[in-house]
């Protein structure tokens, strides 16, 4: 396990990037910005022992949204057009909501509390219970696949139906092309 300093240092730099990634007006910079956003949220979640949630990060954060992303670029262009409004509201909205989320975990238990609600409830009894209820000797697929099937179906169609979006989008002709007649 690594040390509080060393997340709170990654914490820190996110938090720059993100103030890097509002602050920019060149979308390829943008991109490159917000693949290291996802390098570091993957090095977090690797430091708090989350490897499976690590490597999906790594591989849709960082892999295939820049992939799909530089796609896009290509169609649109590099500069983002100014604004023609300002952006008070917005970014009111964005402060309040994370000062919202920070207060609302002040009445979470401490990180990695043995005390805590999940370690005496829950995690026993996946770990007892969970081949014999499930049929599968791995805890974390039978999680993920059996006790939590339905959210784990609904995140797979979310992602579908994003890959769909975005292929749709690509493919979209541009300008004075025209189409093939056979």
């Amino acid at each position: 396990m690594i040390e509080t300093g060393a997340i709170a240092a990654l914490l820190a730099m996110m938090a720059a990037v993100a103030v890097a990634v509002v602050r920019q007006r060149n979308l390829f910079a943008v991109v490159v910005l917000t693949t290291a956003y996802s390098f570091l949220m993957a090095t977090a979640l690797a430091a708090l022992d989350a490897a499976d949630v690590a490597m999906t990060e790594a591989a849709v954060g960082a892999g295939i949204s820049t992939v799909l992303l530089l796609g896009a670029l290509h169609l649109v262009g590099s500069l983002e057009m100014k604004p023609s409004a300002g952006s008070a509201v917005p970014l009111a909205i964005v402060v309040v909501t994370g000062l919202l989320v920070a207060y609302g975990t002040y009445g979470l238990p401490a990180f990695s509390d043995p005390d805590a609600p999940m370690h005496r409830h829950v995690a026993p009894r996946y770990l007892q219970e969970g081949p014999k209820e499930t049929g599968v000797p791995n805890v974390v697929t039978a999680v993920l696949a059996s006790y939590r099937g339905f959210d784990t179906l609904g995140e797979t169609t979310v992602v579908f139906t994003a890959g769909i979006g975005v292929i749709a989008l690509l493919r979209r002709r541009r300008p004075g092309e025209q189409e093939d007649k056979p």
